[in-house]
């Protein structure tokens, strides 16, 4: 089977680059649900841990870098307690999407971090996403239980 084509977003590349925001939310928002229909949230949550399986990450920075990457917005750990993580996501794109119906499709990233968390932690995690329409930002809670160990 041949090589995927698409770049190895872990590669350093200091060429800038642009994305289109109309053809990035024509996919995410626009085909994406229409193909998967009531099943998206459940399918882009696996979808973000099949990521997370395949670009594994050792460490917070690496995931931070991921999500700039990926043109996901700006990452940030607000907090960790013994059992669970909380993040911040901010992006521009994150405006519109929290003032629509799409809202609820931010199940890519919280199962990519959910993946990666597990990775990094070695139990099993869940996460929940909330998006906070006033602030267009999306927290994220990564949750685990220590006797949950993988």
């Amino acid at each position: 089977m041949n090589e995927s084509t698409a770049a190895n977003p872990l590669i350093s590349n200091d060429e800038p680059r642009s994305i289109s925001i109309f053809g990035y939310e024509l996919i995410r928002e626009i085909l994406l649900p229409e193909i998967l229909g009531k099943d998206t949230p459940e399918i882009l949550y696996w979808a973000g841990k099949l990521l997370a399986r395949k670009y594994p990450l050792n460490n917070y920075d690496k995931i931070v870098d991921f999500f700039e990457k990926a043109s996901w917005g700006y990452l940030e750990m607000k907090s960790e307690q013994k059992n669970e993580m909380e993040f911040e996501l901010t992006s521009p794109l994150i405006v519109s999407r929290v003032k629509t119906k799409a809202e609820q499709f931010f199940q890519l990233e919280a199962g990519f971090l959910a993946q990666q968390i597990q990775q990094q932690k070695k139990v099993i995690t869940e996460t929940f996403e909330h998006p906070l329409k006033k602030s267009n930002k999306v927290l994220f809670t990564v949750k685990w239980d220590q006797k949950d160990s993988i």
